[in-house]
């Protein structure tokens, strides 16, 4: 067998000669959030000229995104899988358009060919002594892009974190490897604010030693973990985490001991964070990744017993139902996989879902408690997935309750500014009081 050193070196090229061997019309698919490859697409961008109608789709994207930009429209279209801070405009603006689809079933897309990819840009380690490089803070739905690809291009790094579990290539299986000196793009931990400390206490009480933990991301869930301190061996399955888990697990609350499935391993699919987070992944046989249709599969996320998803949302009726990616018809993020774990964890012995967020947005003028959604409001999880709603002013168990019980506890949690136009609104629609 050819000794996987001289495969590598056969495959080195420069990222313009990389670049070139995208043509018109193709689909590319880009590595995920803090995993995506700059330098490829820095030099994608740079040989546009060459380009008519190259689709770029990825969800989110922290990098520059110069492609969506005005002016790029005749050399690439994007299409959106989940509608992040570089993209939002241009959605709106007509330049690129969103795909709904849970995080879980991207990779379907690719594999069954319902998209079908041409080419993969990625970030990747560099390769261990068998010849592997991992898909380090991106595996989600990067590794199964790579693996159903025409074309695997590889932006080779000492700096991505060489992640374990099912999150590795071989040199054989990538086309053209491209090395530098890049690094996983960092998020900084949010400012949390005192109205997130409150709804972080809230959460915090309905969370028990022992329990199994899906995050997402975010000033409220930040807020939580500070919370935790005084927890015993809670245990983590998640889609991402950022660097509160592991100042959790060197205080030695998470330690995934009391995990029916996969003891003692933390579960994820993708990583966002400092550097502080990227070394702790790096070689930990505690952290496990997996592709994202494994990672939030409902039916696997349910193996866990005692599993609590924990979640944010835009805007939530009086019946329960979530809209947490759209305001009104404006997309605003995407689905994601809140619905992949509020589902796992309804279906989880002892499992809790939690909807965590502000009781109003643009400073106070606006209650995320309303009456009915917007028009053109997305409904993510429906009114029956939902189990708790927490706010700065308390929790609502939805569990179990009729339309009027489930509009008083909302009502309950909302802000004061809004409670009495909430009751009137309510007993207007469905001629009741509460």
């Amino acid at each position: 067998m050819r000794d996987w050193h001289d495969i590598y070196k056969s495959k080195l090229v420069s990222a313009e000669e990389a670049v070139s061997n995208i043509k018109s019309g193709d689909r590319v698919v880009v590595g995920h959030a803090s995993g995506s490859p700059e330098v490829l697409l820095k030099a994608m961008v740079e040989n546009r000229k060459a380009y008519k109608d190259v689709e770029i789709v990825h969800m989110v994207s922290m990098g520059v995104t110069e492609y969506c930009q005005p002016g790029m429209e005749r050399h690439f279209v994007h299409n959106s899988l989940f509608a992040g801070a570089s993209s939002r405009k241009a959605i709106h603006d007509g330049r690129a358009f969103y795909t709904a689809s849970h995080f879980s079933q991207i990779p379907r897309l690719f594999v069954e060919r319902i998209l079908p990819v041409d080419v993969t840009l990625c970030m990747l380690s560099t390769p261990d002594e068998h010849g592997y490089c991992s898909f380090g803070v991106s595996v989600d739905y990067t590794k199964p892009a790579a693996e159903s690809s025409r074309l695997v291009i590889a932006e080779v790094t000492p700096h991505m974190p060489r992640t374990l579990g099912d999150a590795f290539i071989h040199v054989s299986d990538i086309d053209f490897i491209v090395e530098c000196d890049s690094r996983p793009i960092v998020l900084n931990p949010p400012r949390i604010t005192d109205i997130d400390e409150k709804i972080g206490g809230y959460c915090a009480e309905l969370i028990k030693d022992g329990d199994c933990l899906q995050l997402c991301i975010g000033a409220v869930p930040d807020s939580i973990l500070g919370f935790l301190k005084d927890k015993k061996d809670l245990g983590i399955h998640t889609e991402m985490f950022s660097d509160g888990v592991v100042d959790l697990v060197e205080a030695g609350v998470v330690t995934c001991s009391r995990k029916n499935f996969n003891p003692g391993k933390m579960v994820a699919t993708f990583f966002m964070g400092t550097e502080k987070l990227y070394r702790f992944v790096h070689n930990n046989p505690m952290v496990q990744m997996y592709p994202v249709h494994i990672t939030n599969n409902p039916a696997i996320v349910a193996k866990n017993d005692n599993m609590v998803s924990i979640n944010s949302t835009l805007q939530v009726d009086l019946t329960g139902q979530a809209a947490s990616e759209s305001i009104g018809y404006k997309q605003f993020s995407g689905t994601g996989g809140q619905a992949d774990f509020i589902r796992g964890a309804a279906w989880s012995k002892g499992g809790r879902s939690i909807l965590a967020f502000h009781s109003t947005a643009s400073g106070g003028k606006i209650s995320r408690i309303v009456p009915h959604l917007d028009e053109g409001a997305v409904v993510t999880t429906t009114r029956t997935d939902i189990h708790f709603v927490v706010t700065e002013y308390g929790i609502a168990d939805l569990r179990g309750k009729s339309v009027p019980e489930r509009a008083k506890a909302l009502i309950s949690i909302a802000h004061p500014d809004f409670r009495s136009d909430l009751k009137r609104e309510f007993q207007r629609i469905y001629n009741r009081k509460v």
